[in-house]
């Protein structure tokens, strides 16, 4: 699921290539190339750029190479353009696009958001890396090992979302981040449920447009579906306890399927077969399939 070389030691002093390409100016002309070649974007605020930018890579040898200003080495830029889709944005930019995320993220996600450092977007402009930090200077290396993501496995949900935003397309790309995050590297899992939550929570504001009977099993579904992360970050008995608060006659008939999956997992996942039994006919072969992915997480 990740585009990663097998060492994980970038080879980047080989290449015959002899001129920095240059970085993408316009964010969304940056998304829609990412979105068609299947990238994360990699984005800085354009004042970032009037000074050193010093980083770390490392070699086909493993070693830590310092490079002075990453904007200008020409070895570094073909790298980063071979995992991401790089844009440096103007600052005139930041009032519109910060009224876009203005009380709907939490106090970190706007502290990487403001800050002059490296953020690792997706399509729609989500930054991924919210909880990357670094002491010193950024290591390219280690962003591209973590969040250098193919995102071809999520391809048609962010084009469905890109199409038209509504209740079913959020919540599907959020739904398709967990399983994306089954595949992901440990360190980049919890950023990737992170993102997938912003999604869910879109999908829950969207659902007073959908129609006034459809709306509490939407909102259960959403429910379920935040439950379900906890299985993600290895925390099934957790889930157990939240399933437990449900009452079976308050489960709507469209969610019970979604119940059983996540009574299965989790019951599984905390070494009770016996007790994971009861629920496993109620799901499909797909999902069965899903649940293994999880409980061989978990086990």
């Amino acid at each position: 699921m990740k585009k990663l070389y097998t060492t994980l030691a970038l080879v980047f002093f080989g290449m015959s290539i002899s001129f920095a390409q240059a970085w993408m100016t316009n964010l969304e002309i940056a998304q829609r190339l990412a979105q068609v070649q299947n990238k994360m974007v990699l984005m800085v605020w354009e004042e970032t750029t009037n000074y050193q930018y010093p980083v770390f890579v490392k070699d086909d040898r493993g070693r830590t190479i310092y490079i002075d200003n990453l904007f200008e080495d020409e070895e570094v830029s073909p790298l980063i353009w071979e995992y991401f889709v790089p844009v440096i944005v103007s600052e005139y930019r930041y009032a519109d696009l910060y009224e876009k995320i203005k009380g709907k993220r939490s106090q970190i996600y706007i502290d990487k958001f403001n800050d002059d450092s490296i953020k690792i977007m997706d399509v729609n402009g989500n930054i991924l890396n919210v909880s990357y930090f670094t002491e010193d200077f950024q290591n390219i290396t280690e962003i591209i090992r973590l969040y250098g993501l193919n995102t071809q496995y999520i391809a048609q949900e962010l084009k469905d979302y890109k199409s038209e935003k509504d209740f079913y397309s959020a919540y599907y790309l959020a739904s398709k981040y967990l399983d994306f995050a089954l595949y992901a590297d440990t360190k980049t899992r919890s950023s990737i449920v992170n993102l997938s939550n912003i999604y869910l929570q879109e999908a829950v504001e969207l659902i007073k447009e959908q129609e006034p009977e459809d709306r509490p099993s939407l909102e259960q579904r959403c429910e379920l579906l935040k439950i379900q992360e906890y299985l993600i970050l290895k925390r099934p008995k957790k889930v157990i306890r939240l399933l437990k608060k449900l009452k079976d006659e308050d489960i709507y008939e469209s969610n019970k399927s979604f119940v059983a999956f996540l009574y299965y997992t989790a019951y599984m996942s905390t070494d009770k077969p016996e007790d994971a039994e009861l629920w496993k006919a109620k799901i499909s072969l797909v999902n069965l399939s899903k649940a293994q992915k999880i409980i061989n997480l978990n086990t």
